[in-house]
């Protein structure tokens, strides 16, 4: 059974640091890509940040560059999102995502862990 698990989310000052873990189980994992997405009020789907299979190559959304870091630890079937320097906007919910590195069309999702930066 696939399973892409998410935690570490939690309610955090501005200006504060959070890290999200995403444990995967049921494949693969590292053949598998790995994105980080996050979804917030009222606003569409967004790509945060993505590592390839060995974590050689990463990529991050305009938004989180240098304030976010992706990692991957593939002996634990794990993938890491280092936030930090979080502002009020970065209050979204955040999801794992994998992508099978030969067919892009076989993906999971995670269940989401909700982040929220507040005062």
């Amino acid at each position: 059974q696939v399973q892409l698990v998410e935690s570490g989310g939690g309610l955090v000052q501005p200006g504060g640091s959070l890290r999200l873990s995403c444990a995967a189980s049921g494949f693969a994992f590292s053949s598998y890509v790995m994105r980080w997405y996050r979804q917030g009020p009222g606003k569409e789907r967004e790509l945060v940040a993505a590592i390839t299979t060995s974590g050689a190559t990463t990529n991050y959304g305009d938004s989180v560059k240098g304030r976010f870091t992706i990692s991957r630890d593939n002996a634990k079937n794990t993938v890491y999102l280092q936030m930090n320097s979080l502002k009020p906007e970065d209050t979204a919910v955040y999801y794992c995502n994998a992508v099978y590195m030969y067919k892009y069309e076989e993906t999971y999702w995670g269940q989401g862990t909700q982040v929220t930066v507040s005062s």
